[in-house]
């Protein structure tokens, strides 16, 4: 048996014993079928990914008890002074603008209340740090602010856990007067 290709119209001859076979690949047909596996595995793909949802459970925990815990790494020193909700403020000489701080901490090694608090009080160091930088000595009308929803209270904070706790704060950096 012998073979003849014809490059040009990718029709492919076989001369058998008496008779002379011709067929065409069908290329359609093999595009239509990785269209369809193709298809087929994105929607299994997203099938899974839909029904796996990652932890997200909501918690308002006491500012006081954050501040007295000692889980924390990175906690504030007394150099600054925060001010959560509408707490009542000593005079405001100067407002230096509005940040906004994401604490997070992993929640693999210990309970979600105590990364929430280790969370918050490094969103707090942040704030330390950077009023220092920006020679505040206050941040004022400190808020939760997760997924740019503000939760104003002063005296607790919102925080989200799930592989993480999120604890995210938005404040004024200020130079309040002495008292």
């Amino acid at each position: 048996m012998l073979l003849g290709v014809n490059p040009c119209t990718t029709t492919w001859t076989v001369f058998g014993a008496l008779r002379v076979v011709k067929f065409r690949p069908n290329l359609k047909l093999k595009t239509m079928k990785a269209i369809f596996c193709l298809t087929v595995g994105l929607a299994v793909t997203l099938a899974v990914v839909c029904t796996a949802q990652a932890r997200n459970d909501k918690y308002l925990l006491p500012i006081k008890v954050a501040l007295e815990s000692t889980e924390a790494h990175d906690k504030p020193d007394r150099s600054v002074k925060f001010f959560f909700g509408k707490q009542p403020t000593p005079a405001v000489v100067t407002n230096l603008g509005t940040v906004t701080f994401h604490g997070k901490v992993n929640t693999r090694r210990s309970d979600d209340v105590k990364a929430c608090n280790a969370a918050f009080l490094a969103a707090l160091a942040d704030f330390q740090k950077r009023a220092q930088k920006a020679g505040a000595n206050g941040v004022i009308d400190i808020v939760s602010y997760y997924k740019n929803v503000e939760m104003a209270s002063p005296t607790e904070f919102e925080c989200h856990a799930g592989a993480a706790a999120h604890a995210i704060l938005r404040g004024d950096l200020v130079k309040i007067a002495d008292e």
